[in-house]
């Protein structure tokens, strides 16, 4: 099944990230958000560029929806290179008091260093940053503990940078989803279109789906502990071992939709993205 490459940079995103880069000197800490089913695809090659030397806060959000084994391997995984990541569930409000914490005390040291200039304190002024639909917003109003941007699951809702004040010591920035002007990596686009992490007209849902059966039947032969059961067994009843991932699909069609791939595909990408086939990290840490 041949298809156009995935790419998706809109203009609002491009006028935005102008926007952001501009902000960026103002801030004193950066909160980076990733989707913990795929940390690494959600990784923007240029971020590390941005941040430069600011403090950065990395945030691992959508926790249900991966395995304790998943959160334990990548905790350890990240701790080897040198970072603390913060799990989240920004939906249900888990996590969120040990990342605002994490935050403010980068402004400590900010107020320090401005008390010895003889300047009075400030609140930390923090950015939210992330690719789409990772829940950047959800976690703002989380840690407002008020709904006061919006938030959807959908990729593209944020479009305009805007300062919310959190409290006295906190003031956050919430910007639009950056995502790289051209995905060269295409496994990783392909990633970001299972995880609906990208926009719905960039992608073919047939390919994206057939590529969600490529990437558990390879968890089950090289990650067994990120995928212990079966999910595509346990969800519909047939099982992918002795089959190509685009017959799987197919065999599937003709089982519960009579032959409509299309529908099948859907289906089958709204089951995983609801945490219907279970809790399941795309990505496994190098070494795993």
């Amino acid at each position: 099944m041949k298809t156009t490459p995935i790419q998706w940079y809109p203009g609002h995103i491009a006028k935005a990230e102008k926007a952001l880069k501009e902000q960026l000197k103002l801030v004193d800490v950066v909160l980076e958000v990733r989707d913990t089913r795929i940390p690494l695809a959600t990784c923007h090659p240029q971020a590390q560029e941005w941040i430069g030397t600011k403090e950065r806060v990395l945030v691992l959000n959508r926790l249900d929806m991966i395995s304790p084994a998943a959160q334990q391997a990548w905790m350890r995984w990240f701790r080897e290179q040198g970072e603390e990541p913060y799990f989240t569930d920004a939906q249900a409000g888990k996590g969120i008091t040990a990342v605002a914490k994490a935050a403010q005390k980068a402004g400590i040291e900010l107020n320090e260093r401005r008390q010895l200039r003889g300047m009075l304190p400030r609140p930390v002024r923090a950015v939210v940053i992330g690719f789409p639909n990772v829940g950047k917003s959800a976690l703002i109003n989380r840690l407002l503990n008020r709904r006061v941007v919006e938030s959807a699951a959908r990729a593209g809702v944020t479009r305009q940078l805007r300062w919310v004040r959190i409290s006295d010591q906190l003031e956050l920035l919430d910007a639009p989803g950056i995502i790289p002007i051209k995905l060269n990596n295409q496994v990783n686009a392909f990633k970001l279109a299972i995880c609906d992490d990208i926009g719905d007209a960039s992608y073919d849902n047939q390919r994206v789906a057939t590529v969600l059966i490529e990437l558990l039947q390879q968890l089950a032969i090289n990650s067994p502990v990120f995928l212990p059961n079966n999910p595509l067994l346990t969800r519909y009843d047939l099982d992918f071992a002795e089959m190509t991932a685009e017959d799987y699909l197919i065999a599937l069609a003709q089982k519960r939709h009579q032959g409509d791939i299309e529908r099948t595909a859907r289906q089958m990408l709204t089951d995983f993205r609801k945490g219907a086939l279970g809790a399941i990290a795309l990505e496994a840490p190098p070494e795993i």
